[in-house]
């Protein structure tokens, strides 16, 4: 294997701000000091100003919840032209940033720009104040905002197509892409139409310890103690890593629904540590029947994506592009 990729040094600066805020922000009580890590985790408010490519608006879909999205728009495309709608759900342990924090506002324009769609970026509750199942339920309240009010939005743009719409995430998002997908299965939508699922670095787990969680226990953007954490702080109290939020497709969980399952894009890094979880998810969907396609990058690290001068940064781009066309061709 080669050696692990190296980091450009502003990121690591930023990784290394992040870490510090994390490790003392998470409390042993399983509690966050929010004051404290907001501190490092920077927010970038939306901008109707085309900014590399892309604009920004940000919409209520429930006050009471304080509930929103970011819409990401790609400007250089003329309205008269259709576009994909990929609903994303980002990272972050389920604790730890939003819709508008920087690295995924870059992220979301990055997508837009570059795969030419629609991007909704759901901003869900965070644990451990709301646990399992509220930021599911966020999630798939999203996805029915969309069918039901979406084009009566002022912002909503016209060229977005939901009839061409991709649920994807990356890591804990991952997860509860996965999960909004089995809710959507059974729900009968109007407008939405879910053609495939994008998972990078899925969060799954459970009570056994497998190999790569052990070989990259020390991982700099997710260690296995902050794992650990994060699945004390999302799931309910008194549940172990076999609950079928984490452990998707251990006994407790239950089949998958048929049909309409969506074709699923799995993408793992072979330096991440949830590796071989993420291939078990592999094998249980080719085991269910499902359609699923691997893409495995050697030498990425969890969280990879964050990082744009990586080259499997830019393979990303291109493997989510042709699985998406792949999809859409259907």
């Amino acid at each position: 294997m080669e050696n692990p990729p190296k980091l450009p040094l502003k990121f690591q600066i930023l990784l290394r701000l992040h870490s510090f805020a994390s490790s003392i922000g998470r409390r042993p009580n399983i509690t966050v000091n929010r004051c404290l890590t907001n501190l490092f985790d920077p927010k970038f408010s939306p901008s109707s100003k085309p900014n590399n490519g892309v604009s920004t608006h940000d919409i209520v879909f429930d006050p009471s919840r304080n509930l929103w999205f970011r819409l990401f728009v790609p400007s250089s495309v003329s309205d008269d032209v259709s576009l994909p709608v990929v609903v994303y759900f980002h990272g972050g342990g389920f604790v730890f940033f939003s819709a508008n924090s920087m690295p995924y506002d870059d992220l979301g324009r990055r997508l837009a720009r570059d795969l030419r769609v629609v991007v909704v970026s759901v901003n869900y509750r965070l644990s451990p104040e709301h646990r399992y199942p509220l930021p599911y339920e966020d999630g798939f309240d999203g996805l029915k905002f969309l069918d039901e009010m979406g084009f009566d939005s002022v912002v909503f743009p016209a060229k977005a197509d939901l009839g061409r719409c991709f649920l994807a995430g990356d890591s804990a998002g991952g997860n509860l892409a996965h999960h909004v997908a089995v809710r959507a299965a059974g729900y009968d939508f109007k407008k939405v139409n879910i053609k495939g699922l994008i998972a990078i670095q899925p969060f799954f787990g459970g009570e056994e310890r497998t190999n790569s969680e052990v070989q990259f226990s020390k991982s700099p953007m997710l260690s296995l103690e902050q794992a650990d954490w994060y699945w004390k702080a999302f799931l309910p109290d008194g549940s172990n890593r076999n609950h079928p939020a984490a452990h998707v497709f251990g006994a407790g969980a239950g089949d998958l629904p048929g049909e309409k399952f969506p074709t699923t894009l799995l993408i793992v890094g072979g330096r991440d540590q949830l590796r071989d979880w993420g291939m078990k998810y592999y094998e249980w969907l080719k085991e269910s029947d499902k359609e699923v396609d691997l893409v495995e990058y050697p030498n990425a690290i969890h969280g990879f994506y964050a990082v744009p001068q990586l080259k499997d940064c830019s393979l990303l781009i291109k493997d989510v592009n042709d699985f998406m066309q792949k999809c859409l061709v259907l």
